[in-house]
C-alpha cells in the first residue's frame, strides 16, 4: 500500500473530518477526499460512513486504523531512538505505575532525576490499568508483580508490605489498639475491595474486616488512604515504603502486615538500547538501593 495514503486515512480517521486532517496535514480538503477515494478504490472497501457531523469509520476502515495505529507507535518508538544522542538524554518517555507508587514514592524523587537530565520530557501515566508494552502504550512501567507480557526487559526491584499506620494525634484521641479485637473502637481506612489492587493487600483488608469494626473509609487507591490518615481519621493500610517520607506515622499492630508484593520495572526488548530508558532505570534502582539502605541504619 501507498504510505501517503495511508498517512493520510490514519490522520482522518483521528481528526474524524476531511478539513481538520487538511489542516494537520497543510493540504486541502479536496485533496485529502481525493487520496481517500483511491485508497478506498484500491482496496475495493468503503472506509468511511460520511455523516453530517463528520465520518465514521467502517467495520473495514476500524481494521485498518488499528494497522496504522500500530505503525504509527513503532515510528515513533524508532524516532525516539533515532534522537537519542551519544552524549546526552533527551526527548519524551513515557512512564506508567499504579497511582500509589506514582504519587507516594516516585514522584517525589523526580527532582533529582530532572536535575541530572534536564532534557528528558516525562509523561507519568498513573493508573491500576496494566498498559500493553509491547504495543507501545508506555515506554516503561513500574508494577507491583511480575508483567507476563513477551518480548519485555524486566527488572525485580524490590519487595514491600502491606502495614497498618496511624498518626500520632489520632493515637492519642482514639487510643492505640493492642490487638486485633481492638479495632472495634477505631476506624479503618483501606482500598475499597472491588477496587483493582494486589492480592496480598485486599487479603490483608478481608482479614481485618472479620472483626466488627464500626466505621470505615474506603478509597480506590492508596494515596487517597494515605490523605484520610494524615487527616487523623483512622488507622489505614498502607505500604511500608511510605514510612520514609513521613516518618512521623506510627506503626500499628506490627504483628499485622501483609505477604511481600514483588516490584518490577519492565520495557519492551526494542528499547533495551534507548538511553532515555536506561537513565530512568539506573535512577530507579539507585534510588531503590539507597532507601534500602536508609532503611537498614
Amino acid at each position: 500500500m501507498d504510505w501517503d495514503k495511508l498517512r493520510i486515512f490514519h490522520t482522518v480517521a483521528e481528526k474524524g473530518s476531511l478539513t481538520h486532517a487538511g489542516d494537520v496535514l497543510h493540504l486541502s480538503q479536496s485533496a485529502v477526499s481525493r487520496q481517500i477515494r483511491a485508497l478506498e478504490e484500491s482496496l475495493n472497501v468503503t472506509l468511511f460512513h460520511r455523516h453530517a457531523r463528520g465520518l465514521i469509520l467502517t467495520e473495514q476502515g476500524e481494521l485498518l486504523f488499528d494497522a496504522t495505529a500500530a505503525m504509527v507507535k513503532r515510528l515513533d518508538a524508532t524516532a525516539a531512538r533515532i534522537r537519542d544522542s551519544e552524549d546526552e538524554v533527551f526527548g519524551s518517555l513515557r512512564v506508567t505505575t499504579t497511582t500509589g507508587f506514582g504519587t507516594l514514592w516516585l514522584a517525589p524523587r523526580l527532582p533529582a532525576l530532572y536535575a541530572k537530565y534536564p532534557g528528558l520530557k516525562i509523561d507519568l501515566m498513573l493508573e491500576e490499568k496494566v498498559l500493553d508494552l509491547p504495543m507501545r502504550e508506555a515506554d516503561v512501567a513500574i508494577r507491583m508483580k511480575e508483567p507476563s507480557q513477551a518480548d519485555l526487559i524486566r527488572k525485580r526491584l524490590m519487595q514491600i508490605k502491606m502495614r497498618l499506620y496511624a498518626t500520632p494525634e489520632y493515637l492519642a484521641t482514639a487510643g492505640t489498639p493492642e490487638k486485633l479485637d481492638d479495632f472495634t473502637q477505631h476506624r479503618l481506612i483501606c482500598q475499597h475491595a472491588s477496587t483493582a489492587q494486589v492480592a496480598a493487600g485486599a487479603n490483608l483488608v478481608a482479614d481485618i474486616m472479620s472483626v466488627d469494626i464500626p466505621s470505615t473509609l474506603t478509597v480506590n487507591n492508596y494515596f487517597g488512604v494515605l490523605q484520610g490518615v494524615l487527616s487523623h481519621l483512622g488507622i489505614g493500610v498502607l505500604p511500608d515504603y511510605i514510612t520514609e517520607d513521613f516518618p512521623h506515622l506510627v506503626r500499628v499492630l506490627p504483628d499485622i502486615e501483609s505477604s511481600e508484593v514483588p516490584v518490577f520495572l519492565a520495557y519492551p526488548e526494542e528499547l533495551r538500547h534507548s538511553k532515555r530508558v536506561a537513565a530512568f532505570r539506573d535512577f530507579v534502582v539507585e534510588e531503590i538501593f539507597a532507601f534500602r539502605r536508609r532503611q537498614q541504619d
